[in-house]
């Protein structure tokens, strides 16, 4: 069975990207068949794995509004067993393109429903907003990643994820639900950051995970050499801390490691 999985937060610099394209890559590692959604207008998930524009003169844009078949979107990284299907400023035109199609927020769900099957996981990395392209990515998964910055006003942007995915289940796609919630940027010296996450925990229990990714300067470093950090240096705490965030999500899925 195909699990998708959306990685959303409407706030932006909470390490959604980031964790988008390590999490996939360590599900790679994992010997899983992995296809990566860039299905934010910045392509930072893109750029990350090193692809530049010219390689992404066919990518999610030309397939939400019927320009390409996905099957030419789909291209191989560097990670062995990890495809994606890339993205650029273009996409920022799709949700105004697409805004009057029937069935608009489905659009994306009829588009991976030939290919699911192909892969393990789909991860999409959806735009920091709550706008019609996070409402398609929604539609089509079956659970929700979030992210959440260990900064003051985590919570507060937390809620109101949260109550659009309610939204999204009771309307749309009465199969989502919250993978989990992923801690990102702790900062050990920071007395908030404990703070946040004690009140995380308190708040939402097991939905969040053990893993907290921590404040590393090699996760930053990586994507301007176009690769995942667990490429760009394997033993640095950040690689070590979505290798364990995998293993956990593979926990989760009853898959034996």
């Amino acid at each position: 069975m195909t699990k998708v999985i959306s990685i959303a937060n409407q706030k932006g610099g909470v390490g959604k990207t980031t964790t988008a394209v390590n999490l996939s890559t360590a599900l790679a590692a994992c010997d899983k068949r992995v296809l990566l959604i860039d299905l934010d207008p910045q392509g930072n998930a893109s750029t990350g794995f090193g692809i530049d524009n010219i390689q992404r003169d066919i990518q999610i844009y030309h397939l939400l509004t019927q320009r390409a078949h996905i099957s030419d979107a789909i291209q191989q990284t560097i990670v062995p067993r990890l495809s994606i299907i890339p993205a650029d400023t273009d996409l920022a035109a799709a949700e105004v393109e697409i805004r009057d199609r029937e069935h608009r927020e489905y659009i994306l769900d009829q588009l991976l429903r030939p290919i699911s099957s192909s892969y393990d996981f789909v991860i999409i990395d959806c735009p920091p907003s709550l706008g019609l392209l996070t409402v398609n990515a929604l539609s089509a998964s079956d659970s929700v990643l979030v992210p959440l910055q260990c900064e003051f006003y985590a919570l507060e942007g937390l809620a109101q994820l949260l109550r659009s995915v309610e939204l999204v289940k009771k309307n749309l796609n009465p199969n989502l639900s919250v993978q989990g919630i992923v801690l990102t940027m702790f900062d050990s010296r920071n007395n908030l950051s404990e703070m946040v996450v004690n009140d995380v925990k308190e708040h939402f229990g097991k939905q969040v995970y053990q893993t907290i990714i921590p404040r590393n300067v090699r996760v930053s470093e990586a994507p301007s050499f176009g690769q995942p950090v667990l490429m760009y240096d394997i033993n640095c705490p950040g690689s070590k801390a979505y290798a364990s965030l995998a293993a956990e999500l593979l926990q989760q899925e009853n898959v034996n490691l």
